[in-house]
């Protein structure tokens, strides 16, 4: 690209006009000056359409991806976990301004071998981190991407499984997809890295098949999802908690964590309800805080499997399990595994940061007052009755009583009924006993 970033270079050394595509009307940042400056002069791929404007030829770019995001391995640092805090510590690590990607390498099988990881298949785990305009997004967002390094450690087409809301308009225009890496990253719309950070954990493979198996068992699961045989839900059928139940049905059952706060749910369940007035918004917080954590916050998953896989391949010498058919093949076809931090691109929008790692952690991020909170408000899509296949059972909504809380209320009415009837009999055998002296009298 161009100094100006108005016009670029093609490889065989002719030049062309550029744009960018136009902004959709939702979207509330774009790209600006600090973006053209962040491209400009450096060798890009891009994704877009040829335009003929006033009889010229101008290239519309979609997405737009810097040549030197290629991985080095040979160049690599080598820098394993030396504790299990330190996979946390490089997500949470402040943000600094780069114009590249920065990598380390945790366990490699062959230590002081060549690194030839040409055409190697690869399982990455990637975690996006929170936007700085939107408190509801400090859980980040989690997803699973499959493919092969290129030959010059390329990584723009891995195919990226990336789970949305579908009964929502996102106001970036994202949609639920299997989608290649420079989409998922670098739309100029609803690229990840336009808003917040991103962080991956990527494991090198000798054998294609751990990563075939995934891709083919998220792909039933996209199957059922456009279907609508079940919706996204924001906690217990997100993009980690989606994500994590493929590998747990393929065979990898990646150590949970438990859920944040059961008995404070209860509580937590009567305030939310009373102060919105609202069954289903205490019913909300009541799933948030019960819900696995591993299957909840995208922090999480990307911890517990990033640490959990270097246990597999024997990277912290600790005792295994007994490994399932899956997780003895990860054993045995994982060659290494690597970090990678992508920074956000430069652009109207704020920067973003680490995302969180507990509820209590999100509690503390954002204002006390929930009116406070910067939010971005998105329209509803429902499913059409008429997409719905008749032969496969609708899913049902959650009573917004759960049953704890439901077997709660129950017990307090008995209790209350019983204290009742109690104090009734109590009343009326006090007036049996004083009506005779009544009489005597």
């Amino acid at each position: 690209m161009l100094p100006g970033a108005q016009r670029v270079r093609a490889a065989g050394g002719n030049e062309h006009d550029i744009r960018l595509v136009p902004k959709i009307p939702t979207n509330l940042s774009y790209a600006n000056g600090a973006t053209a400056a962040y491209f400009a002069g450096r060798t890009v791929r891009m994704r877009g359409a040829i335009d003929n404007a006033g009889g010229k030829d101008v290239f519309v770019a979609r997405t737009i991806w810097p040549s030197d995001f290629a991985f080095d391995p040979a160049r690599m640092p080598s820098q394993p976990l030396q504790t299990s805090s330190d996979l946390a510590a490089f997500v949470r690590a402040p943000v600094k301004e780069a114009r590249g990607i920065d990598t380390r390498l945790l366990w490699e099988r062959h230590p002081g071998q060549v690194r030839d990881w040409k055409q190697k298949p690869v399982l990455g785990f990637v975690l996006n981190g929170a936007q700085g305009d939107d408190d509801e997004s400090l859980g980040g967002h989690f997803a699973i991407a499959t493919g092969r390094i290129g030959n010059k450690g390329e990584w723009a087409d891995w195919a990226v499984n990336n789970f949305y809301n579908l009964d929502s308009f996102s106001e970036k225009g994202i949609v639920a997809a299997t989608l290649p890496m420079d989409n998922y990253l670098m739309d100029l719309n609803s690229g990840q890295q336009y808003y917040r950070p991103s962080y991956m954990l990527v494991a090198v493979l000798n054998n294609a098949r751990t990563a075939a198996a995934y891709q083919g068992g998220v792909q039933r699961v996209f199957n059922h999802f456009y279907r609508h045989d079940f919706q996204y839900r924001h906690a217990s059928a997100n993009c980690a908690g989606i994500s994590v139940d493929v590998f747990d049905s393929l065979g990898w059952h990646i150590p949970e964590r438990g859920p944040s706060a059961p008995l404070k749910s209860l509580a937590a369940y009567a305030y939310i309800a009373a102060k919105d007035g609202s069954l289903q918004s205490g019913r909300k917080i009541y799933d948030y805080l019960n819900e696995e954590q591993t299957r909840l916050l995208p922090a999480v998953a990307f911890e517990a499997a990033g640490l959990d896989l270097l246990d597999i391949v024997g990277a912290t010498g600790k005792a295994g399990r007994t490994l399932t058919p899956y997780e003895q093949q990860l054993r045995s076809d994982v060659d290494a595994i690597f970090l990678v931090r992508i920074p956000q691109i430069s652009s109207s929008r704020a920067n973003g940061s680490a995302p969180v790692f507990s509820f209590d952690e999100f509690q503390s991020r954002v204002p006390a007052d929930q009116a406070d909170w910067k939010i971005v408000p998105v329209d509803a899509r429902p499913f059409p009755d008429t997409l719905r296949d008749p032969s496969s059972p609708a899913e049902d909504d959650p009573s917004p009583v759960p049953p704890p809380i439901a077997g709660i209320g129950v017990f307090t009415v008995l209790a209350a009924l019983v204290f009742w009837r109690r104090r009734k009999k109590t009343k009326a055998a006090k007036k049996q006993a004083t009506t005779p002296e009544e009489l005597v009298h």
